[in-house]
């Protein structure tokens, strides 16, 4: 048994071979390049047990060797993922299911009829691999990193694999992230968790591929720092999560949920005051706020005509053959993982970083709602547009952390905020600036708005 530690980064065939003569890993190669082809049988029930239990059963074929491997419910955070795996060298290309003993089962499959365990799908792939030195400091550092081109076979179904894995093999998991956002600068890679066991059963049913992320949990006495970090990680690996689904159905849903998740991180950016010092978020904001003018428009614009939809999918394809997108996710989880926003801070910083988040929510919404001046914009409503960043920042933290505030009708709160913030993003009209007056008002008399004004 052991823990395996990666990143997975999807490419095209182009980047594939770039890489592959890629000045960095020239000359931080130590192997040199070995090439193999594998051959991996994947089983399952009929019912598709093992994939509900979140684990992977294989035989992998390699040269002469033939490994049975299970892999256990791991984490993945933003494309960094850990899982437990379990391997057995066989003698012959037979599952044994003597080795799936308990220490190695999940217990929710206790009860498990494994003579129901049955081929499922294959993933047949060429692999070139290369041992990369990646000196941090005195720390050693080395990373197995490996070319795979080959495809996915599902009954009549095939997808392409063609990807670059980075795993830790020894040091710290971080340096992962910084080679790979190293050749994200020169090269479209696309940060992506799913497995090669994941896109079989994919192909099988397209929803298999689970795109809500275990919600972050948020308690009162939590610092602000920690608070900050989980929500930020969370949006993060959603964004990438849809962004891959995206890619692979086209669905219009997706590419609003995928927008919709870097309009959150970006207002959970500019949430944090002192906490998160605008030198230290400068990057990450810049990259964000490109990502959204070219999006966010498209997005308006789709909600209309039809033709942009459909036109969309092809315009993402070409976003990911640039390196924003890559730069962007990879970078954004090396700064997330350092706690960069702690950095050089001041004193009063440090103490709003450290601070209770229901202390800080509390004071956070008191200013931002008496700073939205709702009776101004009753009067004014042609001008609302100019809130929409308050109104964000408002909207992310009542919808992932309101539980934490002791204030009544939240909910609704967050509701009517939403449709304020639609109202926001429409061209002027008279029926718009109608429907403004009284969705101001709505949420003026909102209790909930009411009592955070007062804390």
């Amino acid at each position: 048994m052991h823990k395996e530690t990666e990143i997975k980064l999807r490419v095209s065939r182009e980047t594939l071979a770039a890489l592959r003569d890629h000045p960095l890993l020239k000359k931080r190669n130590k192997s040199g390049w070995e090439r193999s082809e594998l051959f991996n049988q994947y089983f399952d029930t009929p019912d598709r047990e093992l994939a509900t239990a979140k684990v992977a059963l294989r035989l992998r074929r390699d040269g002469d060797a033939i490994i049975q491997t299970l892999k256990a419910r791991g984490q993945s955070v933003a494309g960094l993922s850990e899982r437990i795996e379990h391997e057995w060298h066989l003698p012959k290309a037979k599952l044994d299911l003597k080795k799936l003993d308990g220490e190695c089962w999940p217990a929710q499959l206790a009860d498990l009829d494994k003579k129901t365990i049955k081929p499922a799908f294959t993933t047949d792939f060429v692999r070139e691999r290369a041992e990369i030195a990646w000196g941090r400091g005195k720390a050693k550092v080395v990373i197995e990193a490996a070319l795979d081109l080959g495809e996915v076979v599902a009954g009549k179904q095939r997808e392409e694999i063609c990807e670059l894995e980075l795993e830790l093999r020894e040091g710290e998991a971080g340096a992962l992230l910084e080679l790979a956002a190293e050749l994200a600068a020169t090269l479209p890679l696309m940060p992506c968790d799913i497995s090669k066991a994941e896109r079989g059963y994919r192909l099988f049913d397209a929803s298999s591929y689970s795109l809500s992320l275990p919600s972050p949990a948020f308690e009162a006495e939590m610092p602000l720092d920690d608070a900050f970090s989980a929500l930020a990680w969370h949006l993060l690996a959603s964004s990438q999560r849809l962004a891959e689904q995206y890619r692979f159905n086209g669905h219009w849903r997706l590419l609003q949920s995928w927008v919709e998740q870097l309009v959150e991180l970006r207002a959970v950016l500019g949430s944090l005051g002192q906490a998160a010092p605008r030198t230290t978020t400068h990057d990450m904001r810049v990259r964000l706020d490109a990502l959204l003018e070219d999006w966010r428009p498209l997005l308006q614009a789709g909600q209309e005509d039809e033709d942009v939809r459909k036109a969309a999918p092809e315009q993402f394809a070409e976003e990911l053959l640039d390196t924003r997108w890559g730069e962007f996710s990879l970078n954004a989880s090396r700064w997330l993982l350092g706690r960069a926003w702690t950095v050089e801070r001041n004193k009063r910083g440090d103490r709003q970083g450290n601070a209770p988040l229901a202390s800080w929510l509390a004071h956070f919404f008191n200013e931002e709602c008496a700073a939205l001046q709702l009776a101004r914009y009753q009067l004014q409503p042609e001008d609302l547009a100019e809130q929409l960043p308050r109104i964000e920042r408002l909207q992310v933290w009542l919808h992932h952390a309101r539980d934490v505030v002791e204030a009544p009708d939240l909910d609704r709160l967050y509701g009517e905020l939403n449709k304020l913030q639609q109202l926001a993003n429409l061209s002027i009209s008279d029926d718009v600036l109608h429907a403004r007056v009284q969705q101001a008002l709505t949420v003026s008399q909102n209790q909930g708005w009411k009592q955070l004004l007062r804390k």
